[in-house]
């Protein structure tokens, strides 16, 4: 593999930045923007059915943690092999985000807290974990490690506090004495072959970022290198050369070992401090090693429903999604996979990343909430029976249910976004928006729509002054006839899988018309068949009474599309329904043309009573028919 060549630069400005505290350095500037960026999170405000479940996410899952419980393990340094020390850190990056989406000042006061204890729990050395002296650097002490890092400094960022950056250099000073050249090799300390203690790589960037410090960013550089030494992950020579994610090591002999170097969110997370390396290297291997990996992950391992792995790994998992498999769809990687691929549209503004997240949202995201939003599951099969995961390492709380609501609360971020004179819409739906359009100029948008129930989206526009500007519309890969008015003028040009650039003189009370394909698509796989209906996956679901659902059958369709009709009556707490034509079974006599109505659901309302009265399935067995001449096709 080429050597890598690292020039870095830094600049200084007499401006204090956001977050910056008067008299410190300011934050060294990135050498390599974002083509896109986001807006504060509380200019945009998501409503109907997705913001109801934003909204509830944050009441039972987010406001009603007792945050004391995930900082009690810190006060008690006698771990040897666990990960209580990371519960904290994700808990309060989506304590402070949901803060940030909806300024709940109790939730300010619980964040407040919350990091005041946690700092009460920093030992001279800088130590912040619950490791013994002995056990330190081994198994989840750096993860650990890496997210306290993360929620300091993201607690700094929106308070200023200067306690939360000096309890954030302490901790990182104590891993550089453990760490690093002459000393502990990172990719030879914790598991899966380095990956979650090198994944500290992210918050050590950020530190740079805040300090102006050389230390950490030639710790991050350290990082790096080590990937591609003898005992490494091979991050990135594995992605240059192509190798598929899930075969770039041997299958290994234990499976939870130090050997295992498919584990999905850990590998995930090393590439998510790649790419902030990258932002302030410009190193362009880096942000393409990013690139091919995702690329390869979006081909080879993520499933119909927007996430994928098996007991946490990759494992080819496109081609074996229509298996019953054990442990799959963990809230953990569909979180992490989430926030990757935004990582990857904000720098590159490519709209398939922006794709991902939407059907990742629908779905896989979506499915793990329970009905009554009490519980995140840990894994959301394509069929089956949904439940709670299990309480981890002695608490109750597991690794998904603090890490899932971060996903949800990234959806303002994502929803609307931002360039120079330009706003991009990447979510449809009920929505309101106040946009900075620049320093004179504000853009009130308004989204009324019950998309994706509905497949039309009604925008109004409203700069308090008229303007020339652009608003880039995001048209979905899977819409493939899509139309837009403009104050009831048709705009041509539309290409499925782009953002749909309008410029224009705006004027309040300009009115957008959207039409989105929502037609019904037949997916075939390895014999069998799957109905996806915009962004979302359908499924059978016991709830609806209409015969044995892991019967085969034949879904009828025109030229891969299904004609789908809303259901007449739908189950409690179901969002959407609609039957599609169906020949079931195998033992049938005359007429096959007349097929039956059969109810399917959205994926992430099957199941979600999390008991036996909701079991459902979302890949259909096809029942073959010999007089088809392409019936040996799979």
């Amino acid at each position: 593999m080429k050597k890598l060549f690292i020039a870095y630069l830094f600049f200084y400005t007499n401006s204090i930045l956001p977050g910056q505290i008067p008299g410190t350095k300011p934050e060294p500037v990135n050498i390599v923007s974002d083509k896109i960026y986001s807006y504060s999170p509380n200019s945009i405000k998501i409503e109907g059915y997705l913001g109801e479940k934003i909204n509830l996410v944050i009441e039972k899952r987010i406001k009603s943690q007792d945050f004391d419980q995930l900082v009690e393990p810190f006060r008690h340094k006698n771990e040897s092999h666990l990960w209580q020390s990371e519960f904290w850190g994700k808990w309060i990056l989506s304590a402070i985000a949901s803060y940030e989406y909806n300024h709940d000042p109790e939730m300010l006061t619980i964040v407040q807290k919350a990091v005041k204890e946690l700092l009460l729990t920093q030992m001279p050395s800088g130590y912040i974990g619950n490791y013994t002296d002995s056990a330190q650097l081994q198994e989840w002490d750096i993860w650990g490690r890496k997210y306290t890092l993360l929620g300091l400094l993201a607690y700094y960022e929106l308070t200023g506090d200067k306690k939360a950056l000096e309890g954030s250099c302490r901790l990182a000073d104590n891993l550089l004495s453990q760490v690093g050249p002459g000393k502990v090799n990172i990719v030879q300390t914790g598991n899966y072959r380095g990956m979650p203690s090198s994944s500290i790589l992210e918050p050590m960037v950020y530190l740079y970022r805040r300090t102006g410090e050389i230390k950490y960013f030639d710790f991050a550089k350290y990082i790096v290198a080590q990937w591609e030494k003898p005992d490494g992950p091979k991050l990135i020579s594995s992605a240059l050369a192509g190798i598929p994610v899930s075969e770039r090591f041997p299958h290994p002999s234990v499976w939870w070992s130090y050997e295992n170097g498919q584990k999905a969110y850990e590998m995930m997370s090393c590439y998510e401090g790649l790419l902030e390396l990258y932002r302030i290297t410009g190193e362009s291997m880096y942000l393409k090693a990013v690139e091919m990996a995702v690329r390869n992950i979006i081909e080879s391992e993520i499933n119909i429903a927007g996430s994928g792995t098996a007991f946490e790994c990759f494992y080819n998992g496109a081609k074996y999604q229509t298996e019953s498999t054990y442990h799959t769809m963990e809230t953990c990687v569909t979180m992490t996979w989430m926030k990757l691929c935004f990582n990857l549209l904000k720098l590159t503004e490519n709209p398939m990343y922006a794709d991902q997240i939407e059907k990742s949202t629908y779905n896989a995201l979506m499915a793990s909430v329970k009905g009554d939003g009490s519980q995140i599951a840990k894994y959301s099969p394509l069929g089956g029976i949904r439940h709670a995961g299990e309480e981890q390492c002695g608490m109750h709380i597991n690794c998904c249910s603090a890490n899932g609501p971060r996903a949800f609360m990234m959806l303002p971020r994502f929803a609307v976004m931002g360039a120079k004179n330009e706003i991009i819409i990447n979510m449809y739906g009920q929505s309101e928006s106040v946009i900075p359009i620049n320093q004179n100029n504000t853009v009130n948008i308004n989204q009324i729509s019950n998309y994706p129930v509905s497949d039309n989206v009604e925008l109004t526009i409203n700069p308090e002054m008229p303007e020339s500007f652009t608003i880039a519309f995001r048209i979905p890969s899977w819409s493939e006839n899509t139309s837009i008015s403009v104050n009831g003028i048709e705009i041509s040009g539309i290409t499925a899988g782009t953002y749909k650039k309008i410029t224009r003189i705006w004027y309040k009370s300009d009115k957008v018309i959207m039409k989105l394909d929502l037609k019904g698509r037949l997916m075939t796989l390895n014999g069998y068949q799957a109905i996806v209906r915009g962004p979302v996956v359908l499924a059978r679901d016991t709830r609806f009474g209409d015969g044995f659902i892991y019967e085969s059958a034949v879904v009828k369709d025109k030229n891969g599309k299904v004609d789908l009709i809303p259901s007449r009556q739908k189950p409690a707490d179901i969002w959407m329904s609609f039957t599609a034509p169906m020949i079931p079974g195998t033992n049938l006599e005359g007429d096959f043309s007349n097929p039956l109505q059969i109810n399917f659901c959205d994926f992430a309302s099957a199941g979600n009573t999390w008991g036996e009265d909701s079991r459902y399935i979302m890949w259909i067995p096809k029942t073959l028919n010999v007089m088809n001449a392409d019936y040996k096709s799979y």
